[in-house]
């Protein structure tokens, strides 16, 4: 099997265990309940290294708060240390313990204000279960050094957040995207330097591949600058917690957020803008916002928040150079409902930003079964890529990692990556039929400036093996007779056979 972009190894065999311990509660609660010791042990094991490099160090310094947060790392007071924390796994008061440690952690820390959950005492939690997971998590061996530990906790956080995805269905679409998603959208659209926007970034994910795709390509995490917002009040602190655990520092605004009615970066110009808004939203309240400097391109319709987000998106971004990768429905490739098709014409000719679009495999996602495309858009697109589009279909390319989920292999996300570099940068694309092909905005009018890549790249050409058509038909007539023949023996078996006990047909 193709390698894939899932670690379904030590993540998987601990994910098996944690679950065991769930017992009769909901994922969508126990999700709280997980990550956040999974968080507590992060940073406690975090304060722990530069605490005994301090130690080492004999400055005196180890209890010194500023040193800590110099390197951006949380102060842990001593009764918020993970140790103290297990040496209560046995006991009814593990719920008390956990909570004054988060109410603690909170105080010694303002960015980390009204994020964590502090529940864990609640009569309805077994502490018995409870006890037990933190054991599990104060038993995490892996590698030889902290430092590697807390990247598998990192590693797991997110792991955990897309099981929890596919054990809510449609609960975990509000906050999680496939792994393989944003990788694809990140290889395309290389984020390395600059300001990075995501106006519905869920969990944070896309921030998290970003700085990973910096790091393997021996950037520094430092050049880049993240800006952020999400609507949904428990995802927002599910990000806060998840890019704290990356060492992410981020900008997501005081408070959770609608970006339409209430934009928290308005004067935001981003280089790089990712993101996986809601598909096909159409209470967004776009009634009360007719009339927005946002809507350079028409205004979008009352009943979907497509083009909303698209030309929300293209008003946040650098008009020199800006890239925008984001994930929507098919349907926004076609659609002219209410205005849909004029904006989609605007902003292909009047704004020429539409760069590069991708039909997807379907059965990408947990939450939905909606087949899902990439839109690639540029303000100031290169003179290779002016007033052209190019089409990718990759819609054949995946496999099933169980009955429900496909995923994409490193080798499709680098098929999809490298097809769109060449091109942008004229180094040795050629149109594939059946995968992909680069039209003009003149071969687009022809097709209504409808964006479906089938439309374009066409079907992928069979090898031919040789074998004339007669002779094949020969073959298949023969075959059909014989099976006809083998049919109808079988046929009268069972008449014989049913009229031998009495009855006939």
């Amino acid at each position: 099997m193709a390698k894939g972009t899932t670690n379904v190894g030590f993540e998987d065999k601990l994910w098996l265990a944690a679950d065991k311990l769930r017992g009769s509660m909901d994922a969508s609660e126990y999700k709280h309940v997980v990550l956040g010791l999974i968080f507590l042990k992060y940073v406690s094991d975090s304060f722990n290294d530069k605490y005994e490099v301090l130690v080492r160090e004999g400055s005196g310094f180890e209890e010194d708060k500023d040193e800590y947060t110099m390197d951006n790392i949380f102060y842990v007071p001593l009764e918020a240390r993970w140790s103290r924390i297990a040496s209560y796994a046995t006991s009814p008061e593990i719920g008390k313990v956990i909570d004054n440690a988060m109410e603690i952690l909170e105080k010694e820390n303002p960015s980390l204000k009204g994020v964590l959950n502090k529940n864990y005492s609640r009569p309805e939690l077994d502490k018995t279960r409870l006890g037990e997971l933190v054991t599990l998590f104060t038993n995490v061996d892996v590698g030889t050094t902290l430092a590697q530990e807390r990247d598998v906790l990192g590693r797991v956080y997110e792991y955990f957040l897309g099981k929890f995805a596919s054990a809510e269905g449609k609960l975990g679409g509000e906050f999680y995207t496939p792994s393989c998603v944003v990788r694809t959208l990140v290889e395309i659209i290389e984020p390395f330097k600059g300001r990075i926007f995501d106006p519905a970034c869920g969990s944070g994910g896309m921030f998290c591949q970003s700085a990973k795709f910096i790091k393997e390509h021996q950037g520094n995490v430092r050049d880049i600058s993240v800006y952020g917002q999400e609507f949904n009040p428990t995802t927002w602190k599910l990000a806060k917690m998840n890019l704290a655990l990356r060492q992410i520092e981020a900008d997501l605004g005081t408070h959770n957020a609608d970006s339409f009615h209430e934009d928290l970066h308005k004067t935001l110009k981003a280089d790089y803008i990712l993101a996986n808004p809601p598909f096909n939203i159409s209470d967004w309240g776009g009634e009360k916002i007719q009339e927005d400097v946002r809507w350079r391109y028409g205004t979008p319709p009352v009943g979907n928040a497509n083009y909303a987000w698209l030309q929300h998106m293209l008003h946040h971004l650098n008009p020199n150079g800006g890239v925008c990768g984001t994930v929507l429905a098919n349907g926004s490739l076609s659609s002219n409902t209410s205005n849909e098709g004029n904006i989609r014409k605007n902003m292909l000719v009047e704004g020429d930003v539409v760069e590069c679009i991708v039909a997807m495999p379907g059965q990408l996602f947990y939450s939905t079964g909606i087949p899902v495309c990439l839109w690639i858009m540029r303000k100031g697109k290169n003179e290779n890529t002016k007033n052209k589009v190019l089409f990718i279909d990759a819609r054949n390319l995946g496999y099933m990692i169980d009955r429900r989920v496909r995923e994409l292999s490193e080798d499709d996300i680098q098929k999809i990556a490298e097809t769109y570099h060449k091109w942008k940068n004229n180094d040795g694309y050629e149109d594939v039929q059946g995968f992909c092909k680069v039209a003009t905005i003149d071969e687009i009018s022809e097709n209504d400036y409808v964006l479906t890549p089938g439309r374009y790249v066409g079907i992928e050409e069979v090898e031919d093996d040789g074998i004339p058509f007669e002779e094949k038909m020969e073959k298949l007539t023969s075959e059909i007779s014989q099976q006809f023949k083998e049919s109808r023996e079988l046929e009268e078996k069972i008449r014989k056979t049913l009229g031998s006990i009495g009855f006939k047909i």
